[in-house]
Parts: structure tokens; sequence; C-alpha cells
């Protein structure tokens, strides 16, 4: 399928590893320039490489989610660099483990910032370059524990939440200027996360074990995602075959998640 995305212009938030590569690889095979960036100079630069000699513009830059100047000049070059911008993937986030009584307030407050506010600040940044698309999108990537509360991922699933009604509202108010906000929500998806989760739990155990045990008790395809399973739903959303598709919820996770 074509999806038509040739030209477009993206910027890719947590970038340079994981679903956030794996969707800057997808969008660069469709022929969509891309800004993306990540805290880490040498994985960041590594990435922006490997992407380098498909024939459209690659712009990497150093910028931490949870430092709105950053975010600000981020978008400011992204958009400078690649002379405008269509699509916003906020895909920056991190797991932080804990149960309720062991989380502070300095704990919540850095999930918060992270999660749901790197979501803001970079939507409100981009929000006045994405006016002047003719194909708007943001797409949030976030987790099915936003609707599966579980306490194994207490702030997560509390703070994710505030996520999924982010996107909601801001594709209700966003709508009539047709400006497209969808959520992709992962579940078990093989990512470099889920490999220190591991050496934390089971670092005794082999990587096949501990996500089959995992996806077992979770999912019911039985298995672990591929981050090609999340990037090209983030394509066909970003693409006109998805032009009537806002405000909705999208769960990439086998099945998992106990709801409706």
């Amino acid at each position: 399928m074509d999806l038509n995305l040739r030209g477009r212009r993206a910027l890719i938030t947590g970038g340079s590893k994981g679903i956030g590569m794996a969707i800057a690889e997808e969008l660069v095979a469709e022929g969509v320039h891309v800004a993306m960036c990540a805290r880490h100079p040498a994985e960041l630069a590594a990435a922006a490489e490997k992407l380098r000699g498909s024939g459209c513009t690659v712009y990497a830059q150093v910028a931490d989610v949870t430092d709105a100047a950053q975010i600000t000049d981020l978008v400011a070059r992204s958009v400078e660099t690649l002379g405008g911008l269509d699509i916003l993937v906020n895909n920056a986030g991190a797991a932080h483990p804990g149960n309720f009584e062991s989380l502070t307030d300095e704990d919540w407050r850095a999930d918060l910032d992270v999660k749901l506010f790197s979501q803001i600040r970079c939507t409100r940044a981009a929000l006045e370059h994405l006016r002047r698309s003719r194909s708007a999108r943001v797409i949030n990537i976030n987790s099915v524990y936003a609707r599966y509360p579980d306490p194994t991922f207490f702030a997560t699933t509390v703070n994710r939440a505030a996520c999924l009604n982010f996107s909601k509202a801001l594709a209700r108010e966003l709508g009539p200027e047709g400006i497209l906000v969808n959520s992709v929500n992962i579940g078990f998806v093989a990512t470099p996360q889920w490999q220190r989760i591991k050496a934390r739990r089971a670092p005794d155990t082999s990587d096949d074990e501990f996500f089959a045990s995992l996806a077992s008790d979770e999912v019911p395809l039985g298995r672990f995602g591929a981050v090609e399973e999340v990037s090209g739903l983030v394509a066909f959303l970003s693409s006109d075959r998805a032009s009537y598709i806002t405000g909705t919820s999208i769960d990439v996770a086998g099945g998992m998640g106990r709801y409706v």
C-alpha cells in the first residue's frame, strides 16, 4: 500500500532506539523527512547516520523533553531544517518502577514530567507549525496500562490515563482545524526498556524465558510484539488513509488488557 507520505515532515521524540527508531525508519522508508531527538548524543548520532542515505532529510538534536526551553529550541530548529512540520510523534517516555508505598512525591513529578508534560510541551511548541500543514497529525505513544490499572506499574498506570485524556481532549479541540490527534497504546513490545526491567527482576533468566513467562500470563497472542508492529500503525495514522480517524485510542498489544 502506498501511503502517499513522500515529502511530508515529521518530528519524533525519543527517536534514537526502540519504538522511536522503528517509527523513524518506517517514515523515512515512506519518503518522509524526519527530525528526532534523544538525550544521549552517541546513540542519537548513530541512529541518524543509519537513516541517512535514504534521500530524505534527517535532522537529529540532543534534547530532554522535560526541559521546556530545549523543546522550544528543538521544534524551531527542526522546522527550519525540514521546511515545516506535518507530523508530531510524542514517543519519549520511560517506566518509573515502584509500588504506591515506595513512590515519593519526586518520583511522581518526574514520571508526570516525562510522560504527560512532555506531550503537552512538544504539542504546544509544534502547534503553530502544524496549523500551516494540510495533513497535520499528532500521534501520542502511550500504554495499555492507561486503561488497565496494574500496581506493578503504578506511576505508569495513573499517568498514562492522563495522557489518554489529553489526547482525546486535544482531538476535540483541534478537530475543527483539521489537526488529527490519536493515541497508540503499546503492551509488551520488545524494546531496550524491557531489557532493563529484566535486568532488575530476573537477571539470571534468559531473555526468551523472561519474555515468554510475562506474555503467557497477560497476552492472548502469547508473545511480545515487535517494534515494527507499532511503527506500521503510526505510518498509517500519519497518512491520508486515516483522514477520518481522530480522538482514537488504538492498542498494539496482542489482545492484552482486560477491558472493552
